[in-house]
């Protein structure tokens, strides 16, 4: 036997290993982006749902617009003066100084959308961030499982 055939003995099963290995991987990672996806778009419903059943409705001041909250300060029914420290669900468009209407959960203020939006709007930005991963992952995992078969 030459060096070469040894070589290439010890080195298919290897390679057929860490091949399966690496498309295991790439699949969990895609289903686990997947689940935390569905888990989010759940929690906003949650949310929603929780605002629909103590509904409380004040106009806010829009404090702060940053990348990952949207602070407000409105007034509870009660005359409490109130800021989210979450900041507001689904902020889109709000700038500084604005006057926005905002739905509560009147039991748990810290849950506060502006009003009119609801969880509808968690679709199109977590289904184009699925879409995106396995956009990315389905094809290097075929090329994978493809090249694992050439070397059989």
């Amino acid at each position: 036997m030459t060096d070469d055939a040894v070589v290439t003995s010890w080195r298919t099963p290897l390679l057929r290993r860490v091949r399966t290995g690496l498309i295991r991987a790439l699949l969990t990672l895609g289903c686990v982006v997947t689940v935390v996806c569905v888990i989010l778009v759940l929690a906003c419903w949650r949310d929603d749902a929780a605002v629909e059943a103590r509904t409380g409705r004040a106009n806010a001041e829009v404090v702060s617009v940053a990348f990952n909250r949207t602070v407000v300060r409105f007034g509870t029914s009660d005359g409490r003066v109130f800021i989210p420290s979450q900041g507001v669900l689904y902020p889109e468009g709000l700038e500084v100084g604005q006057v926005v209407r905002v739905e509560y959960d009147t039991a748990n203020p810290e849950t506060t959308r502006v009003a009119g939006r609801t969880a509808v709007l968690s679709f199109l930005p977590v289904g184009t961030y699925l879409l995106a991963v396995w956009a990315v992952l389905a094809p290097l995992i075929w090329w994978l499982r493809r090249r694992a078969r050439q070397t059989l």
